[in-house]
């Protein structure tokens, strides 16, 4: 029982990081059509940011609001300049146009900062665990899911009950709707991709938390992952991200702990093969966007 709450734990942590990028690439696609490869080097923006104030000796609330607030100016910049000249191109050149900026801010990082990882000297409390019913669980996973769940909320209050988030969810069911009621391309989509990034920056803190370290392919794998979940939960779907993220974690860890130590190795290709499988009964995703080809 012990082993089985820490691993639903371990999987609720893991799922939730997934489902906050996932997020981001959803809102990013169903209002600017656009899958975004570099969202993973938001994240990477997120890191060395955080590595920056923490040897600078920066209070951690203020280096909280830096990893968060980075990443968001740094997405908008890059809707600016990299994808709002392309904006009537199709979807096959704002998609290589995302890859040449994932390369370049990639060798960016390398050449200016460093190829090898960077420790980050985290708060000691993060390594401890704690006991609860008897169940030892550690610490950083315990605030990553007080963390996305408090994000998760603050998200659906924020679509719900904000001008902006109205603004968002609207262009995403119907963006030429929104456009005839006089709300403008150039201000709903710089809004959507700050609002990804502050995810990223958000996913970022939480992935550094359990790892303590930050390189130039940080993004790479978790971004990977959460390109999936949305696949799975459904391409523009924010609720489908969700989900998505969630069962993607829950699948990696539950691989990570069932499989016998001869086919760990094997962990992914268990994990994408039941994925496969699962889109081949729901192309779409499980939670696909009711809309037209954007969502």
């Amino acid at each position: 029982m012990e082993l089985f709450v820490q691993q639903v734990v371990n999987a609720i942590s893991l799922g939730g990081i997934y489902a906050l990028l996932a997020i981001g690439l959803a809102v990013v696609f169903s209002v600017a059509g656009l899958i975004n490869i570099a969202h993973g080097e938001l994240m990477t923006i997120g890191g060395y940011v955080m590595l920056a104030l923490v040897g600078a000796g920066v209070p951690w609330p203020l280096i909280i609001v830096g990893i968060i607030a980075a990443p968001a100016l740094a997405a908008v910049a890059m809707e600016r300049v990299a994808f709002r000249p392309l904006r009537k191109s199709g979807p096959q050149t704002l998609f290589l146009s995302s890859l040449v900026v994932a390369i370049v801010l990639q060798g960016l990082f390398q050449s200016l900062i460093s190829p090898q990882p960077q420790g980050i000297a985290l708060p000691g409390f993060l390594d401890d665990a704690v006991e609860v019913g008897g169940v030892t669980i550690g610490v950083a996973a315990i605030v990553t899911v007080v963390v996305v769940a408090i994000t998760l909320a603050g998200l659906v209050w924020f679509f719900r009950h904000t001008t902006v988030g109205c603004s968002i969810r609207a262009a995403s069911l119907d963006f030429d709707m929104v456009r005839a009621v006089g709300v403008r391309a150039n201000r709903v989509i710089p809004l959507a991709f700050a609002l990804s990034g502050a995810l990223a920056g958000v996913a970022s803190f939480l992935w550094i938390a359990q790892r303590g370290s930050v390189d130039p392919l940080l993004g790479l794998t978790p971004v990977l992952a959460a390109f999936v979940a949305t696949a799975v939960g459904g391409l523009g779907s924010t609720a489908g991200a969700v989900l998505g993220g969630f069962l993607f974690g829950a699948l990696t860890v539950f691989f990570q702990a069932t499989l016998p130590d001869g086919l760990l190795p094997f962990r992914d290709v268990f994990t994408f093969g039941l994925v496969i499988g699962i889109l081949a009964f729901k192309p779409r995703g499980l939670l696909a966007a009711a809309t037209g080809e954007r969502a």
